[in-house]
């Protein structure tokens, strides 16, 4: 049986949620920095993922 698409719900999932510590320290494990350091890429490059995701590749190795 297919997915009901009326039950949809309304999170972005693109977006990167600076305020759900769960989502940044998610971030943080995958892209192998610190939850301090994803909010301050989100601070500069804003919420989308890809964006974020790219500066995070760029920074030194830890």
């Amino acid at each position: 049986m297919a997915d009901d698409q009326s039950k949809s719900d309304f999170r972005d999932r693109n977006k990167l949620s600076a305020s759900d510590d769960y989502e940044v320290n998610f971030f943080a494990l995958q892209n192998n920095i610190t939850p301090e350091q994803v909010r301050e890429l989100i601070r500069k490059h804003g919420n989308d993922r890809a964006a974020p995701t790219a500066a995070a590749k760029a920074l030194p190795a830890q």
